[in-house]
């Protein structure tokens, strides 16, 4: 059976820019504009022409650049608006206006202060003036989702007839539960006699997080055009999620017999573009385009997931532009995700290697969130601490900061016995090093001293590396830890255990 085509109208230059602190200069709309165009999206609304100066010379330049993708500028039903966006467009190689109304009562009454007759009045004059410059016109039901079906369904009818090609069905404010959005839809079909003269659009917005499903419900009921934003950007909670959208066909094609021109594996790109341009990061737990969509901690989940993909993905990372899935080693991984890490990176074991080396994997995941290669790197080169050494650690307090008095309190198990001192020094590692000395019963002349981190992350392990002297001899000693404080003190020791 053959697909039904869903149109793809991003409104991500316009709806998105509305989100707070993402407004967008002439020569960032065209940018993304262009990669809009890339991507495969068959309508771009290039922005609301009379809004302002910036906003329609950006409507202009992206007109003259893009050449695939329909052209779309936004306009009240107001004959000004019309004529500033029909200039806007005029470069445009498939211009369409986007104008329209509201049609909830609530909008009605306290936003127009007017009846629903000189709304549909209003309305339909907005289109009939709009075809006079374009033969694409879009008209716009604001708020349907909380308009009575009926007016609506007379409303949509009544621009079909003054020329509308396209209308859209905005559940503006979000309100819709899917089934009543779906209904709604629905309703519209059965009710409206010319509505195979037009192509029904869904718009809508993210408020209790049903953007998504509302769209897919629209679609279902037989809206063919669906307006979207990447990474799900918007007024107030968002628009519908482009990605979401596309993937939610592509994946569910079966029960979806529905297909789009998007590029999938172009989605990636796209969103880091839209987030890099406009300054909004992308959650890490974003469907598709987060950091964590295809990202694995959970042990069981890792072993699944190793052992075969779709264990715990339903869809490949490769198709929406990512390089793979990702194993996170925290303290919840297991030891296959643990040997699968290690191999990675050439580092292969037999099993009562990896044993060993897991309960100290164990022990640093407790501290870090994360585990990193170079951990792992590290971790694998690290000696087994030997039972001779003289000095060992016991317990290390370190107190600093712009209103305190640095000071270290170091207790040290010494020949199997246990000593404590406190030192008083220009910072905390200095202080430490002088309480180390005071347990010691020995100062030493500290001749280097290197901190260097060697993993990534704010939680990075930091190396310490040191150099004592003593008379005419010098030792060298090194540590390694999460906490650089702990670090020089592991280090010192190190040195002092090859004086003793």
């Amino acid at each position: 059976m053959k697909k039904q085509k869903i149109f793809i109208f991003d409104t991500t230059l316009r709806d998105g820019e509305q989100t707070p602190g993402a407004k967008l200069n002439t020569n960032q709309k065209v940018t993304l504009a262009r990669q809009l165009e890339v991507l495969g999206v068959d309508v771009i609304e290039a922005g609301f022409p009379i809004s302002s100066p910036g906003d329609f010379r950006s409507v202009v330049e992206v007109s003259k650049v893009i050449k695939k993708a329909t052209i779309c500028g936004l306009t009240r039903a107001i004959p000004k608006d019309i004529e500033v966006a029909a200039d806007a467009l005029r470069f445009a190689k498939r211009p369409r206006i986007h104008t329209g109304i509201g049609a909830s009562d609530i909008h009605i009454k306290y936003k127009f202060k007017s009846t629903r007759e000189e709304i549909l009045a209003r309305g339909i004059s907005a289109v009939k003036y709009a075809k006079r410059f374009v033969g694409d016109v879009e008209f716009y039901a604001e708020d349907a989702g909380r308009a009575e079906n009926e007016f609506l369904a007379r409303m949509v009818e009544e621009v079909i007839k003054a020329g509308a090609t396209v209308v859209n069905i905005p559940d503006t404010t979000g309100y819709c539960f899917p089934e009543e959005f779906g209904a709604k839809v629905k309703y519209l079909f059965d009710h409206v006699t010319n509505i195979d003269r037009a192509i029904i659009s869904v718009h809508c917005h993210n408020d209790i997080g049903l953007a998504t499903a509302n769209t897919i419900t629209g679609i279902a009921n037989g809206a063919r055009q669906v307006e979207v934003t990447v990474n799900g950007i918007g007024e107030r909670a968002g628009n519908t999620s482009l990605e979401e959208v596309v993937m939610a066909i592509y994946t569910r094609r079966e029960y979806l017999p529905y297909q789009t021109n998007i590029k999938t594996s172009e989605i990636a790109k796209t969103s880091k573009m839209v987030s890099q341009i406009m300054g909004i990061p992308v959650q890490p737990n974003k469907a598709i385009v987060g950091a964590n969509a295809f990202a694995h901690s959970s042990g069981i989940h890792q072993d699944g997931v190793l052992k075969r993909r779709e264990n715990y993905e339903i869809i490949d990372p490769k198709i929406v532009g990512f390089d793979k899935s990702h194993i996170v080693l925290t303290a919840r991984s297991g030891r296959a995700a643990l040997r699968h890490k290690l191999e990675t990176i050439g580092i292969k074991m037999e099993k009562k290697e990896l044993d060993m080396l897991y309960e100290k994997f164990l022990r640093l995941a407790d501290i870090k969130k994360e585990i990193y290669e170079d951990d792992l790197r590290f971790l694998a080169g690290q000696k087994e601490e030997t039972n001779h050494k003289k000095v060992k650690l016991v317990l290390i307090q370190a107190v600093s900061g712009n209103k305190n008095i640095p000071t270290a309190t170091v207790r040290l198990l010494i020949n199997s016995q246990t000593r404590e001192a406190v030192g008083i020094g220009d910072g905390p590692i200095d202080a430490s090093f002088k309480a180390i000395d005071a347990c010691i019963g020995k100062k030493y002349s500290l001749e280097h001293f290197m901190i260097q981190a060697v993993t990534v992350g704010s939680d990075a392990m930091a190396n310490v590396n040191v150099a004592l002297k003593k008379g005419n001899k010098i030792f060298w000693g090194t540590g390694t830890n999460t906490d650089t404080i702990v670090a020089a003190v592991l280090s010192y020791i190190d040195a002092l255990n090859k004086f003793l």
